[in-house]
């Protein structure tokens, strides 16, 4: 997406009343006009513009028209984890930032379940499924999960050629309770394997995984999110490719009983956008 941002889009849909007219006047194809609109009222959870065979109109966004008009201004305060947002948000912050000039961006890094009243948070990123019911919880992206390691380990250890084999090597868990040991549910076309797992090495951190894993400390099980620029550039590979795990998912979190507003919104706009960010979920 381009500088002037999902808002921006939705704007010109409401003055010009068609996609296609959007479309022409930003360069870019009718379809991603459209994604770009369904994604928004997905995550405002309402929708927006009515279509018909005369055009669009807008139900109930007058007020959020005029604060896009106006420009996005004042903070944002977003709390993300810390590996996801380092790889896959921040090195993309700045056509972001160019595009709404007058709004500030504060991004609390932390793997934890962090209080969004007390933290003033307006919008967080988590990791894994959301339990907590005094959350508005969305789930805003999946990726794939596979089984990692470098070459390096690999020429030295042998590979696994099935789920069980896995118990035979050297794993590094990812876990916040070390200690704990883990399962794993494989499946290929019909059959399905179920494999506990101890490692040696345990780190609480996803940092601490990577840095493991990289190290030739032994086989990780992550998402490829966690690994994608190693993954792109052949420094660590999938085993077991045959076999698939269930996907990894990346939630939004809001205090209960809130609708994000116009800034959380074009930040998480923003978000599905990225490169690598992986499975938009169907609606």
């Amino acid at each position: 997406m381009d500088r002037l941002g999902v808002m921006e889009v939705f704007v010109l849909a409401v003055e010009t009343g068609s996609f296609s007219a959007v479309a022409r006047r930003l360069g870019m194809g009718q379809p991603t006009v459209s994604r770009l609109i369904a994604q928004l009222e997905a995550h405002l959870g309402s929708r927006l513009l009515l279509r018909s065979t005369r055009g669009l109109a807008p139900t109930e966004a007058d007020a959020m028209v005029q604060q896009c008009r106006a420009g996005l201004s004042g903070r944002l305060r977003v709390s993300a984890p810390v590996t996801f947002a380092r790889l896959h948000i921040i090195p993309h912050l700045a056509g972001f930032l160019v595009a709404h000039p007058g709004l500030d961006l504060e991004i609390l890094l932390d793997d934890g379940n962090v209080d969004l009243i007390s933290a003033g948070i307006e919008v967080a990123l988590r990791i894994g499924k959301q339990a907590d019911s005094s959350l508005v919880a969305r789930c805003l992206a999946r990726s794939d999960m596979r089984v990692l390691a470098t070459p390096a380990y690999l020429a030295a250890k042998g590979e696994p050629e099935t789920p069980q084999a896995l118990q035979q090597h050297d794993l590094v868990l990812y876990s916040p309770r070390p200690g704990v040991g883990q399962q794993w549910r494989f499946r290929r076309g019909v059959e399905e394997k179920v494999v506990s797992g101890e490692g040696r090495l345990t780190v609480s951190a996803a940092e601490g995984m990577r840095a493991a894993v990289l190290a030739g400390l032994g086989l990780g099980i992550a998402s490829e999110w966690m690994f994608a620029p190693e993954l792109a550039r052949g420094e660590v590979v999938a085993v077991l490719p045959e076999w698939q795990l269930p996907m990894q998912e990346l939630w939004t979190l809001l205090p209960a009983g809130r609708q994000p507003g116009a800034k959380a919104s074009a930040f998480l706009a923003f978000v599905t956008g990225l490169p690598g960010v992986g499975h938009t979920p169907a609606e």
